[in-house]
């Protein structure tokens, strides 16, 4: 016989907690202890497409695998530009070869990871509904965990540009750290093509060949999108074309959205009772990232049971996932980082 649960989720601050409340379990189950191979590549796939869309930080990173078998060191790569060629060619005479400078960056990867808990039989040789229900959930804080160990390292870049307050009559005043900012320093179109120039000066390719990339929190769009200059992505000639979160361009920036942004708020570096807002001008080889794929992220699943001592009466199985990531900025003169406040600075929350 078998009988309905009440699957409650509950979020801590530092742990995920699944609980169901059951009048019974289902007596007819099969109670197998671990996944067959064709399962876990269905959980892992799951996991994946759920961890996949919160990757917006991720997308503009040179990719690299996870190290196997090579510690937990992965290498980077930056190329040197090579010099001009001004010197005419003589006939018949073979000049003299350049040399590719490689710069090699390394950065040290680590895992994360985080699980639920199911007071419930497992099904480990059929599709279990209560594992894809947690996996997908599990797949959203993934994504939102790896993408933020990203979002941490390239909001670190040395390049930070702030808008100017504005007085009355209209009058500017230079700010030169975040804590100057005012409730006037607000990102515009001025600002978005000085740091765009900023990345041309220093000789940074745009991101696609044509166009640079900023990512931008909501609260900002809010003060950029009703510009003349704007052009929604709805209106592109090829909308097929376009970034995860893309939702427009200024120029040839192309602005992409997320919620996770950085945001600065009561850390004592910023004004008063206002939010203060990273956005992230991106152009080519500006920073590396570790791929979720192959062997980056994986699916953990533990029947009623399997913890022994710990879970002496077979009360707990759980559902989790495990992660090895890293980032690293491979040329600061790649990323210009943006701080401003937006109108709605008062009400926002740090992240």
């Amino acid at each position: 016989m078998t009988r309905e649960f009440d699957i409650q989720l509950f979020a801590a601050p530092e742990n995920l907690q699944l609980q169901t409340t059951a009048a019974s379990l289902n007596t007819n189950a099969t109670t197998s202890s671990s996944l067959s191979a064709e399962n876990k590549t269905f959980y892992d796939m799951e996991l994946l497409k759920n961890a996949e869309p919160e990757l917006v930080h991720d997308q503009f990173g040179q990719k690299r695998n996870i190290p196997k078998g090579k510690g937990k060191t992965i290498e980077f790569r930056r190329y040197s530009s090579l010099p001009k060629a001004t010197t005419a060619l003589v006939e018949g005479v073979t000049p003299s070869g350049q040399s590719l400078t490689v710069t090699a960056l390394t950065a040290t990867v680590s895992q994360y990871g985080g699980y639920v808990t199911i007071s419930d039989i497992l099904d480990m040789t059929a599709i279990d509904n209560n594992i894809v229900e947690a996996t997908q959930l599990l797949g959203s804080q993934a994504g939102r965990t790896l993408d933020t160990i990203t979002r941490e390292v390239i909001n670190a870049g040395t390049n930070v540009m702030w808008p100017p307050k504005t007085g009355t009559g209209g009058a500017q005043t230079a700010v030169t750290d975040r804590d100057e900012l005012d409730a006037t320093s607000k990102l515009t179109t001025d600002i978005i093509f000085k740091a765009i120039n900023q990345l041309k000066r220093n000789n940074v390719k745009p991101v696609d060949g044509q166009n640079y990339v900023c990512i931008i929190p909501p609260d900002v769009v809010l003060d950029i999108m009703l510009s003349d200059a704007w052009k929604d992505v709805t209106k592109y000639s090829r909308p097929d074309q376009i970034f995860k979160g893309e939702i427009g361009m200024i120029g040839n920036c192309r602005f992409v959205e997320t919620s996770e942004a950085k945001i600065w708020k009561g850390g004592g570096t910023e004004p008063s009772g206002l939010a203060v807002y990273s956005c992230l001008f991106i152009g080519k080889g500006a920073y590396g990232v570790t791929e979720i794929e192959g062997g980056g992220l994986e699916t953990i699943v533990k029947q009623l049971g399997s913890a022994g001592t710990a879970d002496p009466l077979n009360q707990r199985a759980t559902v989790g996932w495990k992660g090895v990531k890293t980032a690293k900025i491979l040329s600061d003169d790649a990323i210009v980082r943006v701080e401003c406040v937006s109108s709605l600075s008062s009400t926002a929350t740090a992240n």
